[in-house]
């Protein structure tokens, strides 16, 4: 049985982690933060907020990830979210991250650890982090591109192609509101706009009682404000959405916070479903080869498992 390691817990990660659990592998993932699902991200704060402030809900296109979407709806990690759109919409309950947990159950998962440096060693692959160092024989990168350029040395073989993929960044704000607030309406969706996005995250099923809302920059307001610190980006994007949802929902709000997503956006996709290097030992993947839904970082991470199954 070989070893396998997946260096990231996002949907591609566990994607892929979890069919070669399901063919009786048993793969190791290390992701660097305390929790699960990558851009399938949930905040809870005080006073009753929570917010779905990366990937705001799914949708299925094919027959297999509408497939796995009904078994999480069926096993209590989702929920139709009755909001009129032209495909069944789904978020995870209790947060989005509900079906990241579904997803990485029973699956070996070390969080927190932080991969520092990723070394070829007589056919395998040494993984080394702060508190220690592992051999595996198959290494799996479901990051974003340039993350795993940056694990990668300068001169691999993936290098041209990981550059020339395009990410953009999106800034997110999260406004917990005053009891009682009123919107004028759920969802509004502007992708022009310096805010392209706003969803009223509280009436998602399943949530707290606590009103909120999630706002998103669009594209060039993004980069125009990417590097500066959290609080100013909070600052700045906080009257743009006074505007749009009103005054008297946003004086002195009673939580207040932004986030940066770097690499949020997939604008120029790969174009095939994962890299592979010549010994096929070593596969990268994620949304960012097919596009910009979840569903495409779900189909990246099946397809790689299924490679990996072949080649034993």
């Amino acid at each position: 049985m070989p070893k396998i390691a997946v260096i990231g817990a996002g949907m591609a990660g566990l994607t892929c982690a979890r069919a070669l659990g399901d063919h009786g592998l048993r793969p190791v993932i290390f992701d660097k933060g305390r929790g699960l699902g990558g851009r399938m991200a949930t905040r809870r704060a005080e006073g009753g907020f929570q917010f779905d402030h990366g990937a705001q809900y799914l949708t299925a296109r094919s027959r297999g990830f509408a497939e796995m979407l009904a078994g999480a709806e069926a096993a209590g990690a989702l929920a139709l979210w009755p909001e009129p759109r032209e495909r069944p919409a789904y978020v995870g309950i209790p947060g989005m991250t509900g079906l990241a947990k579904h997803m990485g159950e029973e699956l070996d998962i070390r969080k927190a650890t932080r991969i520092q440096r990723i070394v070829p060693e007589d056919g395998h692959w040494r993984l080394d982090w702060q508190d220690g160092s592992e051999r595996f024989d198959r290494l799996v990168i479901p990051s974003t591109a340039p993350q795993t350029a940056a694990l990668l040395p300068e001169d691999h073989d993936f290098a041209e192609a990981l550059h020339s993929v395009g990410m953009d960044p999106c800034l997110t704000l999260m406004v917990g509101l005053p009891t009682g607030a009123d919107l004028p309406f759920v969802t509004r969706r502007a992708p022009e706009e310096d805010i392209s996005w706003i969803a009223c995250d509280s009436a998602k099923p399943g949530r707290p009682d606590g009103p909120c809302v999630v706002a998103q920059a669009g594209r060039g307001w993004s980069l125009r404000h990417l590097e500066l610190e959290l609080d100013a980006i909070a600052e700045r994007m906080l009257p743009l959405v006074r505007e749009i949802i009103g005054k008297g929902a946003t004086v002195d709000p009673p939580y207040l916070s932004a986030h940066r997503w770097r690499y949020g956006l997939v604008t120029s996709p790969l174009g095939q479903p994962y890299l592979r290097d010549g010994a096929k030992t070593l596969f990268a993947g994620g949304d960012w080869c097919l596009g910009a839904k979840a569903e495409d970082a779900w189909t990246s991470g099946r397809a790689i498992a299924d490679a990996l199954i072949d080649g034993l």
